[in-house]
């Protein structure tokens, strides 16, 4: 059952899959995302999963004006304690990510470890050829064709068409491409501009205190693939792993071998959380 609790804010809906040592799930664009690694009991029969909506994200609190990463981040530990975690094992993707890893910089206490399934990052050199190359999405935007930007940048992001990416999401979590068109002004209004001002260094990258697992897909785009080169050489504890035959849509595409990762990760740093 989902339900609302206050946090930051407003409220934040959330929902909590599995039993032990609690993990926070920080979705991207597709609010749902993370609903087919939840599904796998390789994790979620050793872990206490807890996925939520961010701000701005189907009924969690709109607010006006922009929301940062540290605004996201303070959200996530609001919940948390609204839960009564102290300490938490901490995922994300893609934006998604990028919320998982200001929460680590802000709040290190509260973050056991940090797994990053494609960090989006738009500062490394092809951050800004990737955002030109995404410009008619921008357009399709901005002229109200709401449908249509959704699936050129899903398409884009993902590497595959359309056809194949539609299917795909409606297969694995029925009704994510219509909510992500309703979500349509929180990503391209909100999300976005915040994460294109995001500033994630290697100063910032190297005083994350936590081990870090850093998730890649064998199919990815250039971009994704020079962010993990980034968090290679830059995260002092990082362990990276590539899932094979997968582009940035990882669990989505093959649930099973991104929760398994995650569960081998975790299993070998199991550290107090409560």
């Amino acid at each position: 059952m989902r339900l609302a609790v206050a946090a930051g804010t407003g409220s934040a809906e959330f929902e909590v899959t599995g039993s032990g040592k609690p993990v926070l799930l920080i979705s991207p664009v597709l609010a749902d995302g993370f609903l087919p690694l939840v599904a796998e009991l390789s994790l979620s029969a050793g872990y206490q999963l807890i996925r939520y909506h961010k701000r701005g994200w189907v009924g969690s609190t709109h607010t006006e004006g922009p929301v940062s990463g540290s605004d996201h981040a303070a959200d996530a530990a609001a919940l948390l304690d609204r839960l009564g975690i102290a300490r938490a094992h901490v995922a994300g993707h893609s934006s998604g990510a990028a919320v998982a890893a200001q929460l680590a910089l802000d709040e290190p206490a509260r973050v056991a470890t940090l797994t990053l399934l494609e960090l989006s990052l738009f500062s490394v050199p092809s951050g800004p050829a990737f955002l030109e190359a995404a410009t008619p999405v921008f357009e399709a935007y901005g002229r109200g064709e709401h449908e249509e930007a959704i699936a050129m940048f899903l398409s884009a992001v993902s590497g595959l068409d359309w056809t194949t990416a539609q299917s795909l999401l409606c297969d694995r979590m029925p009704g994510s491409v219509e909510q992500a068109v309703k979500d349509v002004d929180t990503f391209f209004g909100v999300e976005l501009p915040a994460l294109g001002e995001w500033t994630f260094g290697p100063e910032h990258a190297a005083a994350i205190e936590c081990p870090v697992l850093s998730v890649l897909g064998s199919d990815t785009q250039p971009l994704w693939v020079e962010i993990a080169a980034f968090l290679r050489t830059s995260v002092p504890d990082v362990e990276e792993r590539t899932i094979a035959g997968v582009g940035h849509l990882l669990h989505i595409q093959q649930p099973e071998p991104v929760p398994q990762a995650m569960a081998d990760f975790l299993d070998r740093h199991l550290i107090a959380t409560r």
